[in-house]
């Protein structure tokens, strides 16, 4: 047998990635600018035995099958072909944060796996191999394989489809308050969201304005500018869920809570509070902030109706061995 735990960090997209150019390699609509979530994490150790029959998963100490044990397979196939094994593997992960809830689990997961299973069966894969390998299983698994704060260019084909770090995780201390307003999985996950995002009128014109908003975005990030770094997350937030909204079928991952939230955060940076949101594929919010705020901000969430709890996270580092 041979064994590899890895540790990975989910991470929240200020510029998000919404539609695919090729669904098989995941290879997307538009680039993306992430920060990886340090403090929240995926534990995953692989196991290559040759006693195994089948591939095995176990999520958070449940057995899983169906998709889920199908798309670790496809990654683990992969792996083996990479590194000409043929022994199937036992796959154990465990999240510290709730999963499937639009706060990236999918993300850390894949990470995770990509560096376990590669290590297990002897492979010692560069960041961008990595990042690509993480790509095929969830297309931001790509963005938590490199540390901090991190863009995934686009590409054109497989090899050029990978993420890299802008910024380290030292660079800037933000703090990410997560209102969680529900832990009940999402009804539709991001994997089919993004086969509907195409059928929206909106979705052409959001592509055509990225490259602006990337630009805008890392400069704001590098300059340590948060004025202009709220405006372009907020707004980049809205066109994805408008694209959503006017898909066919609509997507509408908000609730009564999570619109109590925005509209808080909206009335707090009236009032002077350095702060903004966004809102992955669910129903949860990222309220971001200088961590110099964070204590004021976690406090006023936990005031809002409809927020069970509230999680923070700084910047994390890259995906690694533990």
């Amino acid at each position: 047998m041979t064994t590899a735990t890895a540790q990975a960090f989910p991470n929240i997209a200020f510029i998000k990635y919404w539609g695919n150019r090729d669904a098989h390699f995941r290879i997307p609509s538009n680039a993306s600018i992430s920060m990886n979530l340090g403090g929240l994490e995926t534990r995953t150790q692989v196991t290559f035995d040759p006693a195994l029959k089948n591939d095995q998963l176990t999520l958070n100490g449940k057995p899983q099958s169906g998709k889920s044990l199908e798309r670790v397979s496809a990654v683990l196939d992969l792996v083996r072909q990479m590194a000409a094994l043929q022994r199937f593997a036992r796959v154990e992960s465990n999240n510290n944060f709730p999963t499937g809830v639009g706060i990236a689990s999918s993300a850390s997961a894949f990470a995770a796996l990509s560096l376990a299973a590669s290590a297990a069966a002897g492979l010692a894969l560069s960041e961008a191999e990595l990042s690509r390998l993480a790509r095929r299983g969830s297309g931001s698994a790509c963005r938590s394989v490199p540390g901090g704060f991190v863009e995934w260019q686009a590409g054109e084909d497989d090899l050029t489809s990978y993420a890299f770090s802008i910024a380290s995780p030292g660079h800037w201390d933000l703090s990410d308050c997560i209102a969680i307003v529900s832990q009940a999985p999402k009804p539709t996950g991001s994997t089919e969201g993004h086969a509907l995002a195409a059928s929206s009128p909106l979705q052409a014109a959001r592509l055509a304005d990225t490259p602006r908003r990337l630009d805008f975005c890392r400069r704001a990030i590098l300059d340590r500018d948060f004025e202009a770094f709220a405006e372009v997350v907020e707004q980049d937030c809205h066109l994805m869920h408008a694209v959503m909204i006017t898909s066919t079928p609509p997507l509408l991952y908000w609730q009564p809570a999570t619109l109590a939230v925005m509209q808080a955060v909206m009335d707090w940076r009236k009032n002077g509070l350095p702060v903004c949101y966004t809102i992955d594929a669910g129903p949860n919010v990222h309220v971001l902030c200088p961590t110099a705020s964070a204590a004021q901000v976690i406090s006023g969430l936990t005031l809002i109706t409809g927020v069970e709890k509230v999680l923070a996270a700084r910047p994390g580092g890259p995906t690694h061995l533990v």
